[in-house]
């Protein structure tokens, strides 16, 4: 391989050409126990969607299936049951980046932080997110969000915290990249229509943008991942083969690299159709029985 080639194979990714199906899942499952930095976590059943109560036998279960597999957990919400994620992943010795979903309605935003702050002061946050693409769904304005972060960086001041958003948003709003603590990136090349063979150097130039971005604080990549099923986007095409790739080029740049990365998803979740089409059902390393994807 000439120099040019290594180079250009250190920013795409390893070579699949001569990997066959088993040898793929084969990586990828070694990668799988080698463990992940992060995991965002699903806690909704079949016929379940936000609002619905979940309960604490179905999070320990399904905690149990991924814990071997990761160091740290993700949650989005703070009511309606998801309060118990953060507790019971104590149980299994994770740690936690505990979301505040952050919506339109004024009441549940107040339930979302008084909950935050109280499982932050008992000790179950580890990184305190307080909002989930707030922004980009214009839920709030931006004055609305900065008091909810620093309410919440008040109440926990040894806790880190940040907002979770598009990773361009840090560079748009500077306001909220500064309330900060940590930067919480969204990254997805998928969602911009980027072909899976670009997706990795695709994603390192998102990180990049929100390291310029953070002036120096923490970078975490909050999210990122490949769906198993559904239409295309663009040139972002969904399958099996390409979600296992591109879990496997993420997986390997995080370790070289130590980039910080919680992966989305842990489960599959139907409810997520309504808002993204069939493919927002398929991002789960497991699908919605709880059984590990395979080829």
């Amino acid at each position: 391989m000439s120099v040019r080639a290594g180079k250009l194979r250190s920013l795409t990714g390893i070579d699949y050409e001569d990997k066959t199906s088993k040898g793929l899942q084969n990586l990828f499952k070694r990668l799988l126990k080698d463990g992940m930095h992060g995991l965002c976590f699903s806690p909704y059943e079949e016929g379940q969607e936000p609002g619905d109560q979940i309960t604490e036998e179905q999070i320990r279960r399904r905690m149990k299936i991924i814990a071997p597999y990761t160091k740290w957990i993700r949650s989005f919400s703070c009511t309606d049951g998801n309060e118990a994620i953060p507790v019971i992943a104590r149980e299994f010795g994770l740690k936690t980046m505990v979301g505040a979903w952050l919506g339109d309605d004024p009441e549940i935003n107040k339930k979302e932080i008084a909950k935050l702050i109280e499982l932050g002061k008992q000790g179950y946050v580890d990184i305190a997110a307080v909002g989930n693409e707030v922004m980009y769904r214009k839920d709030l304005s931006e004055e609305e969000l900065l008091a909810f972060m620093y309410e919440v960086k008040e109440a926990l001041p040894e806790i880190p915290m940040g907002y979770v958003d598009a990773y361009y948003e840090f560079s748009n709003r500077p306001k909220i990249t500064e309330a900060c603590d940590v930067i919480l990136a969204n990254c997805y090349p998928f969602w911009e229509g980027c072909p899976l063979e670009y997706s990795l150097v695709y994603m390192k130039e998102m990180y990049n943008q929100a390291v310029r971005a953070a002036n120096g604080k923490k970078v975490i990549i909050s999210e990122t991942g490949w769906p198993t099923m559904g239409a295309s986007f663009e040139g972002s095409h969904p399958s099996f083969h390409n979600a296992v790739k591109y879990f496997i080029n993420t997986q390997q740049w995080s370790a070289a690299d130590n980039i910080e990365i919680f992966y989305f998803s842990s489960f599959d979740e139907s409810w997520k159709v309504g808002a993204e089409g069939d493919v927002g059902a398929y991002w789960g390393i497991w699908d919605k029985d709880e059984k590990l994807k395979k080829f």
